[in-house]
């Protein structure tokens, strides 16, 4: 937020500890009505805030992911939004992870996006595999997440130039050997 009485951030988390840390830290803030956290699922507590009075916003949709649903959810959450408010920036953040609705999801962003007229980009980011951890002959243990992505509708003009600055200073500084990389692109 920039301070602004006008710029207002809505939360949402439906797990119970998660969602009493929130607003924990959202208490610390003292923010008035500028910040609300609501145990709630975020793509069905979306719609009430879409269009927002201002006519200008970013959303940002981070679900879990370990419901194989989410997926699809966040390709409906996108296409829905884009109809209630179409000029909002959407950035949507989700693993690269070897899991087919993982690799489908960018597909359908851009195809939803394409459809609609709408700019995107597509960022990811892999800090590849810490080699040092490997045992010849087994696969990979306790690597974690190496790598995610961004895709972005509506991305401010200034995100694209910025994304190809600073992802490859990303991989230079995160990077962990075979599997490092980044890839950026764009369209409509």
């Amino acid at each position: 937020l920039r301070g602004e009485a006008r710029d207002k951030l809505k939360l949402f988390e439906m797990h119970p500890t998660d969602s009493k840390a929130l607003a924990a830290n959202i208490a610390q803030h003292n923010a008035g009505r500028q910040i609300a956290g609501a145990r709630q699922d975020g793509f069905e507590g979306l719609k009430a805030f879409l269009p927002p009075p201002s006519r200008r916003g970013l959303v940002l949709i981070d679900p879990s992911y370990e419901i194989k649903t989410d997926y699809g959810k966040v390709a409906t959450c996108i296409q829905d939004s884009l109809k209630r408010f179409s000029t909002g920036t959407y950035a949507v953040w989700y693993p690269v992870i070897p899991r087919p609705e993982a690799h489908d999801l960018p597909r359908r962003l851009k195809t939803l996006s394409n459809q609609a007229g709408k700019p995107w980009l597509h960022a990811t980011l892999a800090i590849g595999q810490d080699e040092a951890r490997n045992v010849p002959g087994e696969e990979a243990r306790g690597q974690g997440l190496t790598a995610s992505g961004m895709f972005i509708v509506n991305p401010p003009h200034t995100l694209k130039p910025a994304l190809a600055q600073a992802l490859p200073q990303l991989v230079k500084v995160l990077g962990r050997g075979r599997g490092q990389g980044q890839a950026l692109e764009s369209g409509g």
